[in-house]
């Protein structure tokens, strides 16, 4: 059994930044996710959408977002355990142990959760089931490996629509099919996609996925016209996630429905376990990345002075340490 300060479940923005700022508080740090990369959601659903509402950021793409997250932790050298998951807690004389799903057991000085929308699951495209090979995804991690492929996005909501206007000026073709003639992505966006040489199919659906091994294009059914046959070298299904607690549902948090509650110093009902971001769930919550990060220093210093009792609540300004 291995020995940290402080446990992160979730590397998303709000668990890297409480990884910088538990190093700054002299804390040893690892920083657990199922996902393989750090960046929780913004990198897996939007890596390079730009954010807006970032303090000190006019605009930044989400990769370079949590580029600039990872090289701040690193001067306080966080262990990162990314692949596996925070199965089940336990305490061992009233310090919390983690078992990991890879047999790995942390006791920690204290938890904080910082899991996002929980374990999601990206839902399926009903074609690609039959199908089997390559030339599905569910996101678009790096824009540039779709250079010069004809590209059908499946959806009508709002990352659909982005990943068409982010894909349209260096894809040979972007089509777009949506099973309704109405979409769910902002109006906006809608009007911008459809001023640019992008095909919209309605009242579509993709009913085949032609290729041996490897995506060769789609067949589409349309109602009330003739079946098509779309050319397809990549096929984006941008039909959403669902989201669950997963493994943390088991652990006896008192929850709102699939939010962890927390009081106003981050502090769940369990000893030890806090809970920031997206995740935590008080009265006059907004979720926003810029929330999570105020969240996780909250957090973090209310931890500090319960793994160490001589600490202070307030460790100052990070300015006045050069």
């Amino acid at each position: 059994m291995r020995e940290v300060d402080l446990a992160i479940v979730g590397a998303g923005p709000a668990g890297l930044f409480a990884a910088y700022y538990a190093g700054f508080r002299g804390l040893s740090t690892a920083v657990i996710d199922a996902l393989p990369e750090p960046g929780g959601q913004v990198t897996a659903m939007y890596p390079e959408k730009m954010i807006f509402d970032v303090a000190g950021f006019p605009g930044i793409r989400g990769r370079d977002l949590v580029a600039n997250l990872v090289e701040q932790a690193a001067q306080f050298n966080p262990e990162y355990v990314l692949g596996v998951r925070a199965d089940e807690l336990s305490y061992v004389d009233d310090r919390p142990v983690l078992a990991l799903s890879d047999g790995q057991q942390l006791r920690c000085g204290a938890v904080l959760i910082t899991g996002g929308l929980g374990s999601f699951t990206a839902r399926p495209l009903p074609a690609a089931a039959e199908f089997g090979g390559d030339g599905v995804i569910f996101f678009v991690p790096h824009l540039a490996d779709l250079t010069g492929h004809d590209v059908v996005i499946v959806g009508g909501g709002d990352s659909a629509f982005d990943w068409a206007l982010a894909l349209q000026p260096i894809a040979k073709s972007v089509t777009l099919v949506h099973r309704r003639d109405r979409f769910r992505a902002h109006a906006s966006t809608v009007a911008k996609v459809q001023s640019l040489p992008i095909e919209i199919v309605v009242n579509a659906e993709v009913s085949r996925i032609h290729g041996e091994g490897r995506c060769a294009g789609v067949d589409v059914t349309v109602r009330g016209a003739e079946p098509r046959t779309l050319p397809a070298d990549t096929i984006v299904a941008a039909l959403g996630f669902t989201a669950d607690l997963g493994p943390l549902a088991g652990w006896g948090l008192e929850l709102d429905k699939r939010h962890i509650k927390v009081d106003s110093t981050t502090a769940t009902n369990l000893p030890r376990v806090f809970a920031a971001g997206d995740i935590s769930e008080y009265p006059g919550k907004v979720r926003l990345i810029a929330v999570g990060f105020g969240e996780a220093a909250t957090a973090v210093n209310n931890a500090a002075i319960i793994i160490d009792p001589s600490a202070h609540l307030f460790p100052g300004h990070s300015s006045d340490n050069g």
